[in-house]
């Protein structure tokens, strides 16, 4: 299992776990296997009238949503040219990802439903 992040030429944030994709030794693509779009938002502390302080620390929401989510096989290919650049994910984000999507069968999450954490990174 390699999990990667990928941004591609659309602006889009892509989390997968990814294979090259090989033709006489060369890369050529890659193979993107349950691959989500990655959606960052703040946090919005909510504010406690009674004491006064906020209830949540200041950080960040991760989304994940499909990526080609009706596509029937979940590894979808991709080729070279559309990759602007490929890197090791944040172990969090990566964690995060294992668990919601690619074991959500072992868990008793549905599906069918908006996968979504709450991450109190501040970095």
């Amino acid at each position: 299992m390699s999990i990667k992040l990928l941004v591609l030429k659309s602006g889009e944030d892509v989390v997968a776990d990814v294979q090259e994709m090989m033709v006489e030794d060369k890369v050529v693509g890659y193979f993107l296997n349950k691959p989500c779009v990655v959606k960052m938002s703040n946090y919005t502390p909510i504010q406690d009238e009674e004491t006064d302080e906020n209830s949540q620390k200041n950080g960040f929401q991760v989304r994940f949503y499909p990526w080609v989510p009706l596509a029937k096989d979940p590894v979808i290919p991709l080729t070279l040219e559309w990759v602007v650049t490929m890197v090791e994910p944040m172990e969090k984000l990566t964690k995060l990802y294992v668990e919601q999507i690619l074991n959500y069968g072992q868990t008793n999450q549905d599906p069918g439903t908006d996968n979504e954490s709450d991450s109190d990174q501040s970095d």
